[in-house]
């Protein structure tokens, strides 16, 4: 069975999907590892270095795609590539289909098995597989050293022979896990650090690093219901969002930076910071929007872009890790490699659909779309895998 690994076709997509680390681990399996020349180039991966952890290195993505049982990725293919999968080969990758759809369609009428590393469940048997976690820390880190860069001000309180200098303010939107490493570094810095979240929970774990939990009254119902069964938020009622506006809006007076995290899978990214609360802040504050790529949390954020209201820099930059390849390759090519190994047995893919982690995972195969999301965001009837799926490259 041979693993593919392309380069990244995405506009400022640096990273990789396995390290010469993780491609040793591998071939321990029994399996072969095919890399496209220069697919780590913008991780500070060599081809000579994929070549000594035992890799073949081939030209381009046609080479590459033609020989290919599993194709391992970053992100989404795009239309070329897609049309160069072979049928009944698996691709691998933050494919994302709740918010583009369509990718799944076509990757069904393709004939490839699609699995996604977003849609690997949140339980404790796949922590060491959960990407979208290992890459909200890297993004929740650099979120804050942008917003220290941006700043006209120390973040740290100093006591200095020219006077006391108090420290900056910051406010984090979401506690996840991209909203604690933001609590975490933005301390560490020095700064005080305040965070809300619709869910009461991450109150503790906001605390235990340094920072100050805005408590939003809700009843009990919305404490029942703030968070899915997975540990995401939910979207919550338009009451609650009135409560929880009116109090961030007396705390953004007062903050020199604000990071938003907030996300609902599949849902466009919930309205936080309104304009009027932008024109509030003072003059020089930052704010860094991590989900303008699905809309923002911001009235203002501009996907991809750095632009100034009211006197107020907002950042709506929207592929954070890929600003840090070193860390985030290392950590998304371990996660990588952990679901490999999972799926690989007997040297090929077995795809056990009775297995909860690869049933989760697996939005299309055998020309249908079988993941219940997925499948309702297209407006279709989600589809039934076989019992047990044959495994790929040539395994029983």
């Amino acid at each position: 069975m041979k693993i593919a690994v392309p380069r990244e076709t995405a506009p400022g997509e640096t990273r990789v999907a396995l390290t010469p680390q993780a491609i040793t681990a591998l071939l321990a399996d029994g399996v072969e590892v095919v890399v496209q020349s220069g697919a780590g180039d913008a991780s500070f991966i060599s081809d000579e270095a994929f070549r000594e952890a035992g890799a073949t290195i081939v030209p381009d993505a046609a080479a590459l795609y033609g020989e290919a049982d599993v194709v391992v990725r970053v992100g989404r293919p795009s239309d070329e590539e897609t049309g160069m999968l072979r049928k009944g080969a698996i691709i691998i990758g933050t494919l994302g289909t709740l918010s583009n759809p369509e990718l799944a369609r076509r990757l069904a009428e393709t004939g490839v098995t699609a699995i996604s590393m977003d849609s690997i469940p949140r339980i404790t048997r796949a922590q060491s597989m959960d990407t979208l976690s290992s890459q909200a820390t890297v993004g929740g880190y650099k979120a804050v050293l942008i917003a220290a860069e941006r700043l006209p001000k120390f973040m740290p309180l100093l006591t200095t022979a020219a006077g006391t200098v108090r420290p900056a303010r910051g406010i984090v939107m979401g506690a996840g896990v991209a909203g604690l490493m933001a609590i975490g570094t933005a301390r560490r810095l020095g700064a005080v650090v305040e965070a809300t979240d619709v869910r009461p929970v991450v109150k503790e774990q906001v605390e235990s690093l340094g920072g100050i939990f805005i408590e939003v009254e809700m009843t009990d119902e919305e404490k029942a219901n703030a968070q899915t069964a997975g540990g995401y938020a939910r979207e919550m009622s338009d009451d609650y969002k009135a409560r929880q506006a009116a109090l961030i809006a007396e705390r953004v007076k007062e903050a020199d930076f604000v990071i938003t995290t907030a996300l609902i899978p599949g849902r466009p990214a919930p309205k936080l910071v309104t304009d009027a609360m932008v024109a509030s802040m003072k003059p020089g504050s930052v704010i860094v929007d991590m989900a303008a790529e699905a809309g923002g949390n911001v009235e203002g954020t501009e996907a991809g872009k750095e632009v100034v209201k009211h006197g107020v820099t907002i950042i709506g930059l929207t592929n954070l890790p890929a600003t840090m390849p070193g860390s985030a390759t290392a950590m998304y090519a371990k996660n990588m490699q952990t679901l490999l190994k999972h799926l690989i047995k007997d040297g090929a893919i077995n795809l056990d659909f009775t297995d909860e982690i690869t049933r989760g995972a697996t939005i299309t195969h055998g020309g249908k779309v079988i993941n219940e999301a997925t499948a309702k965001a297209l407006g279709i009837e989600v589809a039934e895998p076989a019992p047990a799926a044959p495994a790929a490259g040539g395994a029983a």
